[in-house]
């Protein structure tokens, strides 16, 4: 008996929105593509659901009128990926994504609790091949913010981001393109 090779099916993200219309999954289902896959995003505890509100709250204060905060709503950065990152702060006004999502993000922030591996290793890789200049990881688990700016080349020709940076509770951060004021560390964390 000859053994089958198996091999996972890749979705392209205009296969993926199609899906969508078409009603495949379940409405109250969160998933988010990424490389071609299909990822059942992991449901949030409270603390999560806090900390998204307190972030969007904080950034709302630090950005201007010519930006659009995305709470946990789709980024179609690439033909293969459309996270849905529980942060992104775009250019723009809401109508200006009536009819397609934005393909790019000022600064996308992920909430990590269960999924902080996963955030640092592939949402990591993800945003700085998709060349998002700011990434933070606002880390329940430790009670910091982890910062990713500047994507650049690392090894095997991956994209990573420079000296990433660790905030703690006690300090502050400025948003690259909202330098006018700092935010604190423990005004995001639940």
């Amino acid at each position: 008996m000859s053994e089958v090779a198996v091999q996972n099916r890749l979705w392209s993200r205009e296969e993926y929105d199609r899906l969508i219309a078409a009603g495949m999954f379940h409405p109250e289902e969160r998933l988010e593509l990424i490389k071609g896959e299909i990822i059942q995003m992991s449901p949030q505890g409270s603390q999560h659901a806090t900390a998204v509100t307190l972030v969007e709250n904080a950034l709302k204060t630090v950005f201007g009128k010519n930006y659009v905060i995305r709470v946990q709503m789709p980024l179609a950065i690439s033909p293969d990926s459309e996270p849905e990152p529980d942060i992104a702060i775009v250019v723009g006004t809401p109508r200006d994504y009536r009819d397609e999502h934005p393909n790019t993000a000022e600064l996308v922030v992920e909430i990590a609790d269960a999924t902080l591996s996963y955030d640092r290793t592939k949402k990591t890789a993800l945003y700085a091949q998709a060349g998002i200049q700011e990434f933070w990881i606002l880390n329940l688990v430790d009670r910091q913010l982890e910062v990713y700016r500047q994507p650049t080349a690392g090894q095997s020709s991956t994209l990573s981001y420079q000296n990433p940076e660790v905030k703690t509770a006690s300090e502050t951060i400025v948003p690259l393109r909202a330098p006018q004021q700092p935010i604190g560390i423990v005004d995001l964390l639940p």
